[in-house]
């Protein structure tokens, strides 16, 4: 399983990751990563890249997941700021620019962000059937009182709802020779908000480098 910076970045500028970010409780997790045998020293200086062409989103991404990295002690920046969003065409920044300039700077890998994937899930959300004790009968007199009285609140009937969940896809290549050192595909279901959503994300993914390896389990002493 070997893929490029270059390739991912002419084939994916992911411009469906702002959905993820704006859209219902939220449920974000890991369902499955992969590492390559090549992979066996941590990394420190490491450039964050959100695929998308949403300023915003992609600032939000970055940033959390620069905070993360942060926390365990790695040199992380925003690709933003190498090249900022003025600089950059709606396919994204020129991805051999990018790689001159990661390497000049003595990066030794980046982490990019994408949604690859969205569906809707039609639910039955089931209804109700309620009891309330009284304490008298004086409506029991007819059918019609207590037909009336009782119908409409022992059954709430159910509804269909739709969900929403997102599928990303989180990369680690070398910067040094292009290829993919580790990658994971994360769902995303329903997610209630930009700001929740990107840290969760952000949280979960640092956390599984940590975990595997790639980076150092917790920030270096100061």
């Amino acid at each position: 399983m070997k893929a490029t910076i270059e390739k991912l970045c002419k084939i994916v500028w992911v411009w469906m990751l702002p959905l993820l970010l704006t859209g219902c409780a939220s449920s974000t997790r890991i369902t499955g990563t992969w590492k390559s045998p090549e992979a066996t020293s941590t990394y420190n200086n490491i450039v964050v890249a959100a695929l998308t062409e949403n300023i915003l989103a992609r600032q939000k991404v970055e940033t959390d997941m620069q905070n993360q990295l942060r926390q365990h002690g790695v040199n992380a920046t925003r690709s933003m700021d190498i090249f900022p969003p003025a600089r950059s065409s709606k396919n994204g920044p020129d991805v051999n620019l990018l790689l001159e300039k990661m390497r000049n700077d003595n990066y030794d890998a980046v982490l990019t962000v994408a949604l690859v994937d969205e569906e809707t899930q039609t639910r039955y959300v089931p209804g109700n059937v309620g009891y309330r004790p009284v304490t008298t009968f004086a409506w029991y007199g007819n059918f019609r009182r207590y037909y009336t009285y009782w119908y409409p609140i022992m059954y709430d009937p159910g509804y269909y709802t739709e969900d929403k969940v997102y599928f990303l896809e989180t990369n680690l290549y070398n910067v040094k020779d292009d290829n993919l050192l580790w990658s994971a595909q994360s769902r995303s279901y329903s997610p209630s908000s930009m700001r929740k959503a990107a840290e969760k994300l952000a949280e979960i993914t640092i956390n599984q480098l940590a975990t595997e390896g790639l980076i150092h389990a917790q920030a270096n002493p100061q």
